[in-house]
């Protein structure tokens, strides 16, 4: 089961809980079954389930209800309290000293995502103004540092490694001399199997000589139960800081991986969304289980938020609430849009909208937005400056030349004229949000 589906089974597990006309020790029980059968199906071990649903009923029945919350509210909150406390209760951060040097070793095997998101890590610090730095220590694959050098290149962040050379830990103390200046150094190693024990031995023997500050576990959300044998393997070689868990995107069996940290005690640090080298997060157990559960994750939706806020200038500000909102503006907008992620992941993070809409009207918005921001690139720059000049022959240029028709390019102009009113009513507002803070609003 994909971890969209377990979300979607424990949502309406607790929907059972508030329809039911009484909440009693039947209600309970069949509460615990409906959790259990989800997290089976979603791979967590058995024994874990076992736990978790055993100290969700213990409590459920046992514990008293506090003054002002209903049996319901009480028992959500059980499960809510319960699943955060199985993925790690608190959040896990990777913590700086000042002009200290922080050096993380990725281990894992072969297949499981370290040197994208070994990119994806050093993208994240680089965002929240770090020197991150990449080393290719993998030199068993051939191809792992020409991937790592693109990926680097991408987002400017500077790599050593060597093609030519079969020691690793000669290729990781060379880029360590090189990068004494950067705050961060991720180091990408060998993929290794459980079994593979000469690499197991090579992994062991890196830790030894380059002492690195933490050693971080990329697992791969798909294997499933497997997850656990793996994690316990590499924990026996070298103890485990903490954990990636990579392909969490809605389709992974994501159970199996999280069980990984019950293996090793290690704390999952961040989770990969995606395929983008933006789509990585820092893991917080409540913020999951609260999107999980159809909560919502407001924190993660104003992170997001923040990372692709667009900064007007003053002058350009004072010019859109004037009423010149051009084209090109609404495009730039929905650019803003496309970088903090899809609807759908949008969505979840939103209380109470995870799992209510219909996903044919999931898809049918995600493709309204592409089709506009497509429509607007086939546009010459006067007509994006001035969507006045468009006429009969202009509107069939456009959707031929994004393969849309007249009737959706009709629809994109119409809505241009919608939000360019409500920018102007927002002018007489003085309110603006997506242009930042710290413009001011009185133009007169």
């Amino acid at each position: 089961m994909s971890l969209e589906r377990l979300g979607s089974s424990l949502y309406d597990a607790l929907r059972k809980v508030f329809k039911a006309s009484v909440v009693d020790e039947a209600t309970v029980k069949e509460l615990v079954r409906d959790i259990q059968r989800a997290l089976l199906q979603s791979d967590v071990n058995v024994k874990l389930v076992l736990d978790i649903s055993k100290q969700i009923e213990e409590r459920a029945l046992k514990e008293k209800v506090p003054p002002g919350v209903s049996r319901r509210e009480h028992i959500i909150k059980v499960v809510y309290e319960e699943l955060t406390r199985f993925l790690g209760d608190k959040a896990a951060t990777v913590k700086f000293e000042p002009g200290k040097r922080k050096i993380i070793m990725l281990v894992g095997i072969q297949g499981s995502g370290k040197t994208t998101n070994g990119a994806k890590l050093a993208r994240y610090f680089q965002k929240r103004g770090l020197k991150p730095a990449l080393i290719c220590a993998d030199t068993f694959r051939p191809g792992a540092y020409p991937q790592l050098q693109q990926l680097a290149t991408r987002i400017n962040v500077p790599i050593y490694g060597d093609t030519k050379a079969k020691d690793p830990v000669k290729v990781t103390k060379e880029g360590l001399k090189l990068f004494t200046d950067k705050d961060i150094v991720i180091i990408d190693t060998s993929g290794r199997h459980k079994e593979e024990q000469e690499l197991i031995k090579e992994m062991k023997t890196l830790e030894n000589s380059i002492k690195p500050d933490e050693v971080m576990l990329v697992i791969d959300g798909t294997i499933g139960q497997q997850a656990m044998v793996q994690a316990e393997a590499f924990n026996k070689a070298t103890p485990i800081g903490s954990i990636l868990v990579t392909k969490l995107d809605g389709s992974a069996r994501g159970g199996g991986a999280l069980s990984a940290v019950a293996a090793t005690k290690a704390p999952i640090k961040f989770i990969g969304t995606g395929e983008k080298v933006e789509d990585i997060e820092s893991f917080v157990p409540s913020r999951f289980v609260g999107r999980l559960l159809g909560m919502g994750d407001l924190e993660t939706l104003l992170d997001k938020v923040r990372e692709a806020e667009i900064r007007v200038p003053e002058k350009k500000a004072k010019a859109i609430l004037s009423g010149k909102f051009t084209l090109t503006d609404m495009y730039e907008q929905f650019e803003a849009l496309k970088g903090m992620g899809t609807f759908r992941k949008l969505l979840k993070m939103l209380p109470g909208m995870s799992y209510d809409i219909p996903e044919d009207m999931l898809n049918t918005a995600e493709g309204r937005l592409e089709k506009w921001r497509v429509m607007i690139q086939s546009m010459t720059p006067k007509e994006k400056e001035n969507p006045k000049m468009f006429n009969a022959s202009r509107v069939r240029r456009v959707a031929k030349g994004s393969g849309t028709n007249e009737k959706e390019v009709k629809e994109l102009l119409k809505q241009y004229v919608v939000m360019r009113r409500m920018l102007k009513t927002l002018r007489r507002k003085k309110k603006l949000p997506f242009l930042g803070k710290n413009i001011p609003l009185d133009l007169k």
